[in-house]
């Protein structure tokens, strides 16, 4: 297509530029408004018990703490365990992440640690389904080892290192900005000549149409 066919096109279609430029600045007042959502995060880790040789838990951290806190995490990915999860108030977009990444002093899946995150529109109400997933990830944990039978002197126990704490989720409104107006021209330029070839294209039809008759 020649220079001057494509801006003809776009001439033509000036309504399709229009309303691709009226949806790119719906598209930019949102990202320059955006609705508020806070992010609670928090941090328990699955401790083992307290023995003589090993006073200190957070000093006697095995892998099979990492994967039995996993196996829980599984339980309440289940259909179960979300509903077990919804009827404790836990609602909207929450997650429970192991964070087993490990350093140079400690190997990767060694830490039985989980980041619990929860999202909503006000930061109490996002502490508080944060900390229904604790309670529930909790009680789970005991469950599982009363189900074991563990004596109660040797079952694990869940600490919350980092409470949770809602804060405020911010993007760069720049970046988001430059991805909607690069979206609204290209797209609005592809359905612009997208239009006016199908629109040409079926008036040529019609005259050939015509002429046969």
């Amino acid at each position: 297509m020649s220079p001057e066919a494509f801006v003809g096109a776009l001439l033509r279609r000036w309504y399709v530029l229009l309303l691709a430029v009226l949806l790119t600045a719906a598209g930019a007042y949102h990202v320059l408004k955006p609705t508020q959502v806070y992010r609670a995060s928090a941090v328990v880790v699955l401790k083992p018990p307290v023995t003589g040789n090993q006073p200190n838990q957070l000093a006697n951290l095995q892998p099979t703490l990492a994967s039995a806190s996993y196996a829980v995490v599984q339980q309440l990915a289940t259909p179960a365990g979300q509903a077990e999860l919804a009827a404790a108030g836990v609602h909207g977009v929450y997650a429970l992440v192991p964070r087993n990444s490990g350093t140079n002093a400690t190997p990767q899946y060694l830490i039985p640690s989980l980041q619990i995150t929860a999202d909503e529109g006000d930061p109490s109400t996002a502490d508080a389904v944060a900390q229904h997933v604790i309670d529930v990830y909790t009680a789970h944990v005991a469950a599982l080892q009363v189900g074991e039978h563990v004596p109660a002197a040797s079952r694990m126990t869940v600490s919350v290192l980092v409470p949770p704490n809602a804060a405020l989720l911010s993007g760069t409104k720049s970046r988001g900005l430059i991805g909607v107006t690069l979206l609204g021209a290209f797209g609005g330029i592809a359905v612009a000549l997208w239009t006016d070839r199908w629109l040409v294209g079926r008036a040529a039809r019609r005259r050939t149409a015509l002429a046969a008759a």
